[in-house]
C-alpha cells in the first residue's frame, strides 16, 4: 500500500475534523493526503491500466449524473447550495478514485493481508476510542450531529468517535464484523490477522456498534451474516462459525453490560420494541422518517416533471425549494428527488455491478470478493434508512477492500 493511502486511512479513521468553521463538521486533515494521492496518480498517468467493464463503467456514470446535477441545484436552490453540493460530489469522489487507483493505478504490487492488517489495526483503535468517548463524554469533534440517549442517570451523546455521526460510526463497525465473519469461515492463511486479534477486534466493533444506538447497520450484519451462510452452505461447518460469531457477540456483551449496564439494557430493549412496535406504531420506530416519506411523496405526486433530471444532489436538507429542508434518510429516495431518474439508475446499476463483480470474485476464492459480497448485500438494504454514501471518511476504506477483490 503506497504511503499516501496509509496517511489517508490513518487521518481518516484516528483523527477528528479541524476545529474550523466550514461545512458540517469542518475541514478534515485527510484531504491533504487525498490531494497527494490525486497529483501522484496524475503525474503516473501512463502507468494507469483501467479495464473496460461494467462496474467501471458503473462507477463513471454515477459519478457522472451526480456532478451533473450540480448545475441544478444552483438553478433551484443558488450559488451556496450548488457550492455545497460540488463539495459533497468531491467528497464521494475520494472514494472512487482510491478504488480505481488501488485496482489500476500506478502502485506496485503490494501485501494485500499486509495493507488489510494495517486498516485493520487504524479501525480498531477507532472503534475504541468510540467506546472511551461514550464513556468519559469527551467534548464533540468540531461538527458532530445532535445524537442523544436519554437515560435516568443523564443525556448522553451516542458514541461517534472521531466521526460527524453515530451511523457513521455504526456502519463501520458492522464492516469489520462482517470481515471477522468471514475470516472465521475461512483458512488461517487467509486472514489478514490473527484469530486473537479477530476475537480482541470483534469485541470492540460490537461494542461500539451497540453505543452508536445504530439499528440499520445491525440490520446490516445480520444480512450479510445471511449471504455469508449461502455462500459456504457446502463447505464450512456453520456450527462452529456461528460457535465463534455468538462468542464475540457474547464478550462484546459481558463487557458492555459491566461498563455499561443501563445503556446495555436500554440498547436491548430499543431492539426489542423495535421489532414488536414495527407494523403497528411504524413512524415511531423508524424515527419520524415515514413523515419525510410522505412528504416527499406528495411533492413528487406534484411535481413528477422534477424526477425526470432532479433538484442537485444533496440539496434536501438544505434547499428551502420543497418549502424547507428535509432529510430523507434514504439512499434511493434521495438520489431519484436529487438527480432524478438518471441517478436512480446509475445507483441501481452501481450496486448491482459491485454484487455481481464480487460475487464473481468470492467464486474464485477470494476472501476480499466474499467480504464485500456479505457486506454490500447488507449495505444495499440499509440504504433504505440512510445516506450511506455521504458517509465519506469510512466509504474509502470499503471501496478500497472492492479494488482488492477486483485485483485478485
Amino acid at each position: 500500500m503506497t504511503s499516501w493511502l496509509t496517511l489517508f486511512f490513518a487521518s481518516a479513521l484516528l483523527l477528528p475534523p479541524l476545529p474550523i468553521s466550514l461545512g458540517n463538521s469542518g475541514p478534515h486533515l485527510c484531504l491533504l493526503f487525498a490531494a497527494l494521492g490525486l497529483l501522484f496518480g496524475i503525474a503516473s498517468l501512463t502507468h494507469w491500466r483501467v479495464v473496460p467493464c461494467s462496474l467501471n463503467a458503473a462507477f463513471t456514470a454515477f459519478f457522472g449524473v451526480l456532478f451533473a446535477s450540480i448545475a441544478l441545484a444552483a438553478i433551484h436552490s443558488g450559488a451556496e447550495a450548488a457550492a455545497a453540493s460540488f463539495a459533497r460530489v468531491a467528497l464521494l469522489g475520494i472514494s472512487i478514485y482510491i478504488f480505481f487507483f488501488t485496482a489500476y493505478g500506478p502502485a506496485p504490487m503490494f501485501d494485500a493481508l499486509r495493507a488489510t492488517r494495517r486498516v485493520y489495526v487504524f479501525a480498531a483503535l477507532s472503534a475504541l476510542f468510540a467506546c472511551v468517548d461514550f464513556y468519559y463524554q469527551f467534548p464533540a469533534p468540531a461538527g458532530y450531529g445532535p445524537q442523544f440517549v436519554w437515560l435516568d442517570s443523564g443525556v448522553y451523546r451516542r458514541a461517534q468517535g472521531f466521526f460527524y455521526e453515530a451511523s457513521t460510526l455504526g456502519n463501520f463497525c458492522a464492516f469489520f464484523l462482517v470481515m471477522i465473519a468471514v475470516a472465521f469461515s475461512r483458512p488461517r492463511r487467509e486472514s489478514p490477522v490473527s484469530r486473537k486479534l479477530l476475537l480482541a477486534g470483534g469485541a470492540l466493533f460490537f461494542a461500539a456498534l451497540v453505543l452508536s444506538f445504530s439499528r440499520g447497520s445491525v440490520i446490516n450484519v445480520a444480512v450479510a451474516c445471511a449471504v455469508l451462510v449461502w455462500i459456504n452452505r457446502r463447505r464450512v461447518p456453520l456450527g462452529r462459525v456461528a460457535a465463534i460469531l455468538s462468542a464475540c457477540a457474547l464478550a462484546g456483551a459481558f463487557l458492555l453490560s459491566k461498563i455499561f449496564p443501563a445503556i446495555a439494557a436500554m440498547y436491548w430493549l430499543r431492539l426489542t420494541v423495535s421489532g414488536q412496535l414495527f407494523f403497528s406504531a411504524t413512524e415511531q420506530v423508524l424515527s419520524g422518517r415515514v413523515a419525510s416519506w410522505q412528504t416527499l411523496l406528495h411533492w413528487t405526486a406534484a411535481n413528477p416533471w422534477q424526477l425526470l433530471f432532479g433538484i442537485g444532489y444533496k440539496t434536501l436538507p438544505y434547499t428551502d425549494y420543497l418549502g424547507a429542508p428535509i432529510v430523507a434518510d434514504n439512499m434511493y429516495f434521495s438520489i431519484l428527488i436529487e438527480t432524478g431518474i438518471a441517478g436512480l439508475a446509475a445507483l441501481i446499476w452501481l450496486n448491482a455491478s459491485i454484487l455481481r463483480a464480487t460475487a464473481r470474485s468470492a467464486q474464485r476464492g477470494s476472501f476480499f470478493g466474499a467480504w464485500m459480497l456479505c457486506f454490500w448485500s447488507g449495505e444495499t438494504v440499509q440504504m433504505l434508512s440512510g445516506d450511506l454514501l455521504t458517509y465519506w471518511r469510512v466509504l474509502p476504506v470499503y471501496f478500497f477492500v472492492l479494488a482488492l477483490a477486483i485485483r485478485e
